[in-house]
């Protein structure tokens, strides 16, 4: 299946993105109720890399509240890492593992008025199953055993998609804001120096650019072509609500729009993108 086919995107229409939900008790990370006022689309931690249960409970509500998508941001079970440190997982455990994560966030959607849209790997696992076949394979069966409507976002020409696509999943190209790419089309790592931006000023004229060429700049100065449907600001990077705002102001002054992928394709969505 063609991605721009499955999700119905023309011209210069592009989702914004955020990893939310991811504070712990009374550890607070990110400005989620902020954030929420920007993007059109909120991936919401599960409970497993980051996320207690009031804390997603909550989060769901108030991206219901405001119109914004909500998407199962699923990773390893290892708090103390995040969800950044990749682990080996025999498939039939990383399937169940993702199938327990979609439907603890669906209780939480359920009560809230709303439904879990489509699901996005986080931290390690998504790196991960960018490369490893069977990692994205073990992924992709979980969403085939619970939703296959569900649209799946990764990075593109990875394994995640090629696996999905390949299932007949709706997939989602993905770029992401606030990190730095590798000739290869690939994220650097974040043990490297300069693999997380931070200029708010700097990412909007590189997402403007994105989203309107298709093509960025990697870290050894080659031009690479990125194709994105929807764009990544991940919530824990300090000044993530500033750096957001500067993104949509300029992409909206590109004339680009700004919409929820989910609603653009017909999806399950029907709240309205935020003003703002």
């Amino acid at each position: 299946m063609d991605t721009r086919e499955a999700t119905g995107l023309t011209g210069r229409t592009v989702d914004l993105n955020s990893d939310l939900g991811e504070s712990y008790g009374t550890w607070t990370l990110g400005d989620d109720e902020a954030m929420l006022g920007v993007v059109t689309s909120a991936n919401v931690a599960c409970g497993f890399h980051a996320g207690d249960a009031l804390t997603l409970q909550r989060t769901c509500a108030a991206a219901a509240e405001r119109g914004v998508v909500i998407g199962a941001q699923v990773g390893y079970n290892h708090l103390a890492g995040f969800g950044r440190w990749s682990i080996d997982m025999p498939s039939p455990e990383l399937t169940a593992d993702v199938l327990y994560q979609l439907g603890a966030l669906e209780a939480m959607c359920r009560i809230a008025g709303t439904s879990v849209q489509y699901v996005k790997p986080h931290g390690a696992l998504y790196n991960t199953a960018a490369v490893d076949a069977r990692q994205a394979r073990a992924i992709v069966d979980a969403v085939l055993a619970y939703d296959p409507s569900l649209p799946l976002i990764g990075l593109p020409g990875s394994e995640l998609l090629a696996a999905g696509e390949a299932a007949g999943l709706p997939v989602i190209r993905e770029a992401f804001a606030d990190r730095a790419y590798t000739p290869e089309g690939r994220l650097v790592s974040r043990q490297e120096p300069g693999a997380v931006l931070h200029d708010p000023d700097e990412v909007a004229d590189r997402v403007a650019r994105l989203v309107t060429t298709g093509r960025l700049t990697a870290v050894d100065g080659t031009e690479i072509e990125v194709p994105a449907d929807s764009i990544c600001t991940h919530g824990d990077t300090p000044g993530a609500v500033a750096m957001a705002r500067a993104v949509r102001d300029r992409l909206q002054a590109e004339g680009v729009s700004i919409a929820p992928f989910v609603t653009r394709s017909g999806g399950r969505s029907s709240g309205a993108a935020p003003d703002g």
